[in-house]
Formats: C-alpha cells, sequence, structure tokens
C-alpha cells in the first residue's frame, strides 16, 4: 500500500503549479475543469512516482491556521532531494526568491537534515536529503 497523492486547495493554482514545476522538479498534466462546478486541477508528478493535486475553486475559504503556529490535521509534506547539499542549495535559492524559511537546514533529534519552507500558499515542506 502507498499513498496515492496528496491533494492541496489554492487561491493561485498557475503560481502555485510553476512552484513544483521551478523548484521540484514537478511535471504537470493537462488542467481539468469543471465549468460547472467552477472547479480546476492539476495533478503534478514527481520522479519517485508520487503526486500531488493542487485544486482551485472560488468558493472554497480562506485557511484560517497559522502555519507558522501549526494546528491540528495535515501540517507538511518532505520532499527529499537527495543530499545534505541539495537541502542547502535549494534552501537557499527559495530563501533568495523571496520563500519563507521556517527552520533549518538542521539535523533533527531523529535524524533528517531538513528545512522547512513555506510555499506561495503558506503550505509547509520539509526539503530533506
Amino acid at each position: 500500500m502507498q499513498i496515492e497523492h496528496i491533494a492541496i486547495w489554492t487561491k493561485d493554482l498557475e503560481t502555485l503549479k510553476d512552484f513544483y514545476i521551478k523548484y521540484f522538479g514537478a511535471r504537470a498534466n493537462n488542467k481539468y475543469t469543471n465549468t460547472n462546478k467552477g472547479f480546476e486541477s492539476y495533478f503534478l508528478s514527481f520522479d519517485s512516482g508520487a503526486r500531488l493535486e493542487i485544486m482551485q475553486m472560488a468558493t472554497i475559504p480562506d485557511n484560517k491556521n497559522d502555519p507558522i503556529k501549526q494546528a491540528t490535521g495535515l501540517i507538511h509534506f518532505a520532499m527529499s532531494v537527495g543530499a545534505r547539499q541539495a537541502v542547502d542549495d535549494l534552501t537557499a535559492r527559495l530563501v533568495a526568491d523571496g520563500y519563507a524559511l521556517i527552520d533549518g537546514p538542521r539535523t533533527t533529534g531523529d535524524g533528517y537534515y531538513e528545512s522547512v519552507i513555506l510555499d506561495p500558499e503558506g503550505n509547509r515542506i520539509e526539503i530533506t536529503e
């Protein structure tokens, strides 16, 4: 058994798609649009086989959780970049491009070398080796 995909609601579908393509090497399928529901989505695929569904619909309310303080529920997902130096390099690139660094890079108590950044919608991403 494996997780098939994780889904994220967004207010700006194209910006979020471009972020995951630019920084994490995602490949996007053709945009799915359901005009009756006002729904649009992309599936983003990664080399590992993992997929991320990003979805947009005007009737979805803003998230009231503070991504810095955290809250109950799905709080982050991790993207492995393969090496400690790759964590450092990608983290530095994201920070230079204006994305919020929440933590790291550092070695955690359970042995991960990681940083935590926020994507354009404020979703936490752990970047691990």
